[in-house]
């Protein structure tokens, strides 16, 4: 499945489980720190303009916290929701059940989450070509010592959040350009330098 729009979850947990089903840029909330991150709350805006966001939040009251303060902040934006059943079980990497003893995005089975994403009516795309971890570290935006100081000034002069991690960046750069776009805006960042 080739998912144009960019996908909201609320870990890194249910990105690697939701990536290893389909090809879509995938970003996480990390749980309830959107409420404190407004960068993160301008990029979302933004890329619901640019690409459309699916909201894949767990069936939990959390999950449902999130969701609706994300659906308020981006009231009459290009936002779409997709659901999950309420499942009671535990995630195999966990010790216990979560609070209300409910499986969140990653202890879905294959079926109930592309379900959940073929229930909304998503837009698909051509394969396209990817920024690549090698084309960053190739790059000089990963793996060196002024690695993190360069993705900082690039991603302010993408007019994007400053403390993106490499992989995050990475992600959003999908979701907003084409491989084409990225290397030319990325030329013309280095002559600004």
């Amino acid at each position: 499945m080739n998912i144009k729009e960019t996908i909201i979850v609320e870990g890194k947990y249910d990105k690697i489980r939701l990536s290893s089903l389909i090809n879509a840029n995938i970003i996480q909330t990390d749980g309830f720190m959107i409420f404190k991150n407004k960068e993160m709350m301008q990029l979302l805006s933004r890329l619901a303009d640019e690409t459309g966001l699916i909201i894949l939040t767990d069936s939990d009251s959390a999950g449902f916290k999130i969701r609706n303060y994300i659906k308020s902040c981006l009231a009459g934006k290009n936002v779409k929701h997709a659901f999950i059943p309420s499942v009671s079980g535990k995630e195999k990497r966990k010790v216990n059940p979560g609070k209300e003893g409910l499986l969140g995005v990653e202890g879905m089975r294959d079926e109930q989450l592309l379900k959940a994403l073929s229930d909304i009516g998503y837009e698909t795309f051509e394969n396209k070509e990817k920024i690549t971890k090698f084309d960053f570290f190739a790059m000089g935006l990963s793996g060196g010592n002024e690695s993190k100081m360069m993705r900082e000034k690039l991603a302010e002069h993408l007019a994007l959040p400053r403390r993106l991690s490499a992989n995050m960046l990475l992600d959003v750069i999908n979701s907003l350009y084409t491989k084409e776009k990225f290397l030319e805006l990325f030329n013309e960042f280095l002559h600004i330098l």
